[in-house]
């Protein structure tokens, strides 16, 4: 169930929290995992620097991974670009920034989307997957950040909204190629990063009484990009512990 063996797949942001977890569990499946980012620490040959905000960027290295593997079977937009200044709270927050965080991410994620359809559209094949987030479709709790300097950054709701909507314009648009356009939400993810006042906070609040974890999401990666979820497009699968059923 849930095969990708033999799949090639790209995944952008690839040497992030989600990232490395979503590349290993994929080539421990026996797919060809791609991944792609800004910088590699232990790159390999199967990893290439792309940045998703320029467009002859992300042309050059699809045309490299077309020319090599012959096929993209599944694209995930899971990269996580920002500016220096992110999480400042609301009234602080520049105009400036604003526009570049949206140019950067919802900007960026539409320019793969453009490009990567596109091929696939020419196999008559393909699943891509937008990574989104509950705050896409639900307001913060704010109470969450109490005794932290923590905030959930206002661009990052209107980005993550926007993203959802686009993901089922695109799934409309693509889906007589057999093209499928997804969008995965995932609740909280725990990072030994995060304040312990926020970690205890947030279980407190989740029906399943903890935070997620890059597995938990993995999991919902390779059913999207797998062939049993073949009649799925359009779809927002939520990995968020019950947060938005309450």
């Amino acid at each position: 169930m849930f095969s990708v063996k033999d799949k090639v797949i790209v995944i952008t942001g690839s040497n992030g929290l989600l990232g490395r977890e979503i590349v290993t569990s994929l080539r421990n499946e026996g797919a060809q995992a791609i991944g792609v980012d800004l910088f590699f620490e232990n790159q390999t040959s199967h990893d290439y620097v792309m940045d998703i905000t320029n467009e002859n960027s992300v042309n050059s290295v699809v045309g490299i991974i077309v020319k090599k593997y012959g096929r993209i079977d599944g694209w995930l937009n899971n990269a996580y670009p920002r500016t220096k200044d992110w999480g400042n709270k609301f009234e602080n927050i520049t105009i400036d920034s604003w526009r570049q965080n949206v140019d950067m991410h919802l900007n960026g994620y539409f320019l793969c989307c453009k490009i990567v359809l596109e091929e696939m559209k020419k196999q008559q094949l393909g699943s891509l997957i937008n990574m989104s987030s509950i705050y896409g479709i639900i307001a913060p709790d704010f109470t969450v950040y109490d005794g932290t300097e923590m905030t959930m950054p206002a661009a990052y709701s209107a980005i993550k909204g926007g993203l959802n909507n686009l993901t089922r314009y695109l799934a409309a648009y693509y889906g007589p190629y057999q093209v499928r356009v997804n969008t995965i939400s995932p609740g909280g993810i725990f990072d030994n990063k995060q304040p312990e006042s926020f970690v205890i906070n947030y279980n407190k609040k989740v029906p399943l009484r903890r935070m997620g974890t890059s597995k938990d999401i993995v999991s919902a990666v390779h059913y999207l990009l797998s062939d049993e979820a073949s009649y799925v497009t359009g779809h927002n699968l939520l990995v968020d512990g019950g947060w938005t059923a309450i």
